[in-house]
């Protein structure tokens, strides 16, 4: 879990950084969507209610005007929608949001569009995102191999996996598989990287509705004030764009 928290403000800050959304063709040029940055003190407040999702008839719509207000993807936010709503099911103390959850994808891939990266109608992002190497280099932590390569393709040090960034240890504990088939969970899916993100918020937080819980939960994927504010400023700016018409 430690390597977890550190290795998230050095891996993750750097994926937000150098995202390329790839060659467009010519044309209008859509505005950017502008998350305001907002600093509340940890354990404060919680950002802002993002509103009832919808039921089945409807969704289809509103994924696809959430996903145009705000930029985004609609495969990714119907995998936080999915995860949130499963979650509220499996455990309703918890209180999670999918604004929660997608203010972590942004952050953590910008909703896997890492360095062109995309997540395909199936789920499975490619190409792959996996981090630098935890190597002890400066302002790096050192996390020797502890899946023998499997989910990172390092024998030697382990490195954060998949559009929400876990490590393998951590995967190998919390992962889970979100469509419930029977395969493994796959860090580099869509939909089972939202659902771990989930599961592994409301294991830390407890109760997400609370500013103590929140702010334990995203403190725990990372133990940063700085990045619990950007999480908390995106999942407040997504919450209020999903309320526009």
């Amino acid at each position: 879990m430690l390597a977890l928290l550190v290795v998230g403000a050095l891996v993750a800050g750097a994926v937000w950084v150098v995202v390329s959304l790839g060659d467009r063709e010519p044309g209008p040029v859509k505005p950017e969507f502008v998350v305001p940055d907002l600093k509340p003190a940890p354990r404060s407040a919680i950002p802002g209610d993002a509103g009832p999702l919808p039921a089945e008839p409807a969704k289809d719509a509103w994924i696809a005007k959430v996903s145009e207000n705000t930029d985004i993807p609609s495969r990714a936010l119907r995998a936080y929608v999915n995860a949130a709503e499963k979650t509220a099911s499996t455990t309703p103390r918890c209180g999670i949001t999918w604004a929660t959850i997608a203010g972590i994808g942004r952050t953590e891939s910008q909703h896997a569009r890492h360095d062109g990266s995309r997540a395909g109608e199936d789920g499975v992002v490619t190409p792959p995102i996996i981090g630098i190497p935890l190597d002890g280099s400066p302002g790096v932590l050192a996390v020797v191999d502890t899946d023998k390569g499997a989910l990172d393709g390092d024998p030697k040090w382990d490195r954060a996996v998949g559009p929400m960034q876990f490590l393998p240890a951590t995967w190998k504990r919390y992962g889970v598989r979100a469509s419930g088939d029977g395969a493994a969970p796959d860090p580099q899916n869509i939909d089972d990287a939202a659902m771990t993100t989930a599961r592994y918020l409301c294991a830390k937080g407890g109760d997400l509705g609370k500013p103590t819980g929140w702010w334990n939960a995203v403190l725990t994927y990372n133990n940063s004030a700085q990045y619990g504010q950007e999480v908390f400023s995106n999942a407040d700016a997504y919450g209020k764009a999903a309320l526009k018409p």
